[in-house]
């Protein structure tokens, strides 16, 4: 049926956070109402703080607080862990759009897929028309800070060890991307165009190799060029907790070296006929965030 975005109200869960805030913004400039939820208003900038239409603490453990906080809503937005589906799901009844991620796919799994998985599964069955996006790495700006870490990274390391020489695929998606993402599918969700539990995978415009990701990382942040060795992953992995033990080096998980020995290679024909989001390439998005 028919909706005004003036008389759409969406509660965003994490609303002070990166992703969140942004989100937030986006939103208002649609022209809906938005409810900005956060665990502490005073982390919430307080320009956006006087746009929404409300500002609520809540605790996604403590139901009772997220059941108040999310009232009125006609929407609920989660860009917090998608562990907290089921905890959200069972204090509203209105539909969800949430973020997931694409390490559910993982042969690695850890904490963070697991919620993943779990959030997916409350959500199927709980039934109501809703969809959770899984995204790729995010990199961007004023969003994840992946690919700023690895530019930290690269300052510090005469050679790049990489297993397979890196030849593993990686589809980054930028934060605006994403964001963009969210917002085009509230109004699939108002229009019943979404009747039931959807998952829909969000990624950037192609896969290319870890090797000329990290390349084209060190172009675009110190226009050099980088020598790249193949090192076996447990080499890989040996040396980076002898890292962490130093300061000012970038914590690197033993998870995260095993996951570069997956192609993470995704199609996103629904992406972008489904949410109409046609997204960045990865050179224009690393020249934007390390434009001088």
């Amino acid at each position: 049926m028919p909706f005004s975005a003036s008389e759409v109200i969406i509660a965003v869960i994490g609303a002070s956070g990166r992703s969140g805030s942004v989100l937030c913004h986006s939103l208002l400039s649609e022209g809906y109402k938005v409810i900005a939820v956060v665990r502490n208003r005073h982390n919430l900038a307080p320009e956006l703080a006087t746009v929404c239409y409300a500002v609520r603490e809540a605790d996604l453990t403590d139901r009772d607080r997220l059941s108040a906080a999310l009232k009125d809503a006609l929407i609920v937005v989660n860009t917090a862990h998608a562990r907290y589906l089921s905890s959200i799901l069972a204090v509203t009844p209105a539909p969800v759009v949430a973020l997931g991620s694409t390490r559910k796919f993982t042969r690695w799994p850890d904490a963070h897929g697991n919620g993943v998985l779990a959030g997916e599964r409350a959500l199927k069955e709980d039934g109501r028309p809703s969809i959770l996006l899984h995204p790729t790495m995010i990199y961007g700006a004023q969003g994840e800070n992946n690919v700023q870490r690895l530019a930290a990274l690269l300052r510090k390391l005469p050679v790049v060890p990489l297993p397979g020489r890196g030849r593993f695929l990686v589809q980054p998606i930028e934060q605006r991307d994403v964001t963009r993402c969210v917002v085009a599918a509230i109004p699939l969700i108002l229009s019943d165009v979404i009747k039931t539990p959807e998952t829909l995978v969000i990624a950037g415009p192609e896969a290319i190799t870890y090797r000329k990701f990290v390349s084209m990382i060190a172009h675009f942040s110190e226009n050099r060029k980088i020598r790249i060795i193949s090192v076996p992953d447990w080499c890989i992995r040996m040396a980076a907790c002898i890292l962490r033990k130093l300061p000012g080096v970038p914590r690197i998980e033993d998870a995260e070296i095993r996951r570069l020995t997956e192609d993470k290679d995704f199609d996103i024909t629904a992406m972008k006929e489904k949410l109409g989001v046609t997204p960045m390439a990865l050179s224009e998005g690393l020249a934007k965030i390390f434009a001088k």
